[in-house]
């Protein structure tokens, strides 16, 4: 979903999966007023409906009713936000109002940087822990490390009060050029440490990494699509390029969404000149064409792009084009399914209204927008329903009209009306032999003893300062791993039973990606724990097999 901002048309946004949880309205009489206010109000910039005097008293009439004979104290505020939130959940999914708390929260991971202290940080111990300061920040610059706790902000403390994230968030963030002072804790060091940071912009990245797989074979991550990604993917490539990458894995898996502009970029890197990437289109907004430019520095490798279920919006945009001019394989599991373009409507108190109001389409003419007639909590929960009818085990389960069957230059047969069907199917793992493995995953115990192991021994490892010297040098011992044992039984999973083979190598695997990640950020993460994954691992075989010879410019 796009939104195109009032104040520039320019300013376009193919808008995350996720929706902000509504508010229920409190009087449905109020729902309906209000709805019917700000329908006319936006109705009325567009220029799509008539003025609001010919619409007739009625609405004027309810709202003096209420506000004089209501029984208690009225909050214009709240009950505006709930007319504005009801009416609009009764439109789509992806009509959403947004309040001024929720507003920043919703956008700076779109916007590419936000304001603050620059520190990845957990709450561990009910203290605030330093995973890593961003490179080039303001607390790296400082001398701040990964490890550090803070435990004072400005006076206070905020270690052992059960702070949470967002209390965290608003200690730490704040406009550039404030300063705010922290002591901070440091193993093996005397008393508390004091700094004063001045806070600046930070940089947020939508790239999770880029390295080159093997030789000749490059892979890129993207967990959305914010105003950086095509410069980071476009700096990337020029990267692999020279590392001699012939062949390319684009890793869209949970990737939500993010800019249209961004996702249009992106397919362009891939795409000949003169190639539609995708076209919108809507009631009162005339038909919009995305070409492709001559700029692309990818436009004729081999290409394998990956996508689940959590693959929307503008994934699905790059997907859809990709598989459209049959210009790549797509690999994985049917994408979300969204395909409606919104447009943003700022407000002065700092709050939003993003309305839906066009949909867009792949280059075959597919809106792949799955329907949400059943309403918004159907819509929501559909990964539920593709679990129960087998869809992430078995393609077989999944039926597609004819009436939303398209054809690509090639001949392939594509569809629209719910996601980008893959090429080449991936199944959800389910595997007996990964049952220790899967139960130490989704408790968190792997996490917590790499971040434990990673906190007590990092004099050790600041040795492996590169990935290659990590992957090469570091591994798992069967002492760690009989730790690991021991500290999983005690939080409840105990390794028991015949058949355990397969979960012990997963899991070790996922310790030393986990330490990695603790020390060199995800380009100490994903090359490691990318090899125990069957997707990522029949996406190289599948690029490996094609036929099509490379043509680097």
């Amino acid at each position: 979903m796009a939104i195109e901002s009032r104040s520039g048309r320019n300013n376009k946004l193919f808008m995350e999966n996720r929706r902000f949880n509504p508010y229920l309205p409190i009087w449905f009489a109020l729902v309906l007023v209000g709805g019917v206010v700000l329908g006319i109000f936006l109705g009325m910039r567009s220029g799509s409906i008539m003025p609001f005097k010919k619409i007739g008293g009625k609405v004027n009439e309810v709202i003096d009713y209420v506000h004089s004979n209501y029984v208690d104290t009225l909050s214009t505020k709240a009950v505006e936000e709930k007319a504005i939130t009801g009416m609009l959940e009764k439109l789509d999914p992806h009509s959403v109002y947004i309040s001024a708390d929720e507003f920043h929260k919703a956008n700076d991971p779109l916007l590419g940087s936000f304001e603050g202290i620059g520190v990845q940080f957990r709450l561990e111990n009910d203290t605030v822990v330093v995973i890593t300061p961003v490179s080039g920040g303001p607390s790296e610059k400082l001398g701040i490390r990964a490890g550090d706790r803070i435990v004072i902000v400005d006076g206070k403390k905020i270690a052992g009060i059960k702070i949470t994230n967002n209390d965290v968030m608003r200690k730490l963030k704040g406009p550039k050029g404030t300063e705010v002072k922290v002591k901070i804790f440091r193993r093996g060091v005397a008393g508390l440490l004091d700094f004063t940071i001045e806070r600046d912009v930070i940089p947020t990245y939508s790239m999770d990494v880029a390295y080159m797989v093997e030789p000749g074979v490059g892979y890129i991550r993207l967990n959305n699509f914010s105003a950086t990604t095509h410069e980071e993917v476009h700096h990337a490539l020029q990267t692999l390029i020279r590392s001699g990458m012939k062949k390319l894995i684009l890793d869209l898996r949970g990737n939500g969404g993010g800019y249209l502009n961004a996702a249009i970029e992106v397919a362009d890197e891939f795409l000949p000149a003169g190639t539609l990437i995708v076209y919108t289109q809507g009631m009162h907004h005339a038909r919009e064409v995305a070409n492709a430019t001559s700029q692309g520095l990818f436009e004729k490798g081999e290409l394998v792009v990956m996508v689940d279920e959590w693959s929307a919006s503008a994934s699905e945009i790059v997907a859809g084009a990709i598989q459209d001019n049959d210009r790549g394989t797509i690999l994985g599991r049917r994408s979300f399914g969204k395909g409606l373009v919104q447009e943003q409507l700022n407000f002065k108190d700092g709050s939003a209204v993003r309305l839906t109001v066009a949909r867009y389409y792949t280059p075959t003419g597919r809106c792949i927008q799955k329907s949400y007639k059943d309403g918004a909590e159907v819509y929501n929960s559909d990964y539920i329903h593709r679990y129960m009818k087998g869809e992430l085990e078995h393609p077989d389960s999944i039926k597609f009209a004819d009436s939303l069957k398209f054809r690509t230059p090639k001949g392939k047969t594509v569809y629209g009306g719910g996601g980008i069907m893959p090429d080449v199917y991936i199944p959800l793992e389910k595997d007996s032999a990964l049952i220790y493995y899967n139960l130490s995953v989704n408790k968190g115990l792997l996490y917590q003893w790499a971040f434990d192991y990673t906190d007590r021994n990092r004099p050790q490892l600041q040795r492996f300062n590169d990935v290659d010297k990590f992957d090469r040098g570091f591994f798992i011992t069967d002492a760690m791993y009989q730790d690991y044992i021991r500290y999983a039984a005690g939080k409840g999973v105990k390794h028991e039973g015949k058949g355990l083979a397969k979960s012990d190598q997963h899991c070790k695997v996922m310790l030393k990606a986990y330490i990695g990640r603790n020390l060199l950020d995800n380009e100490g993460f994903y090359p490691i724990m990318n090899t125990i994954d069957p997707a990522f691992n029949k996406a190289v075989e599948t690029i490996k097999l094609t036929n099509l010879k490379a043509q680097i410019p």
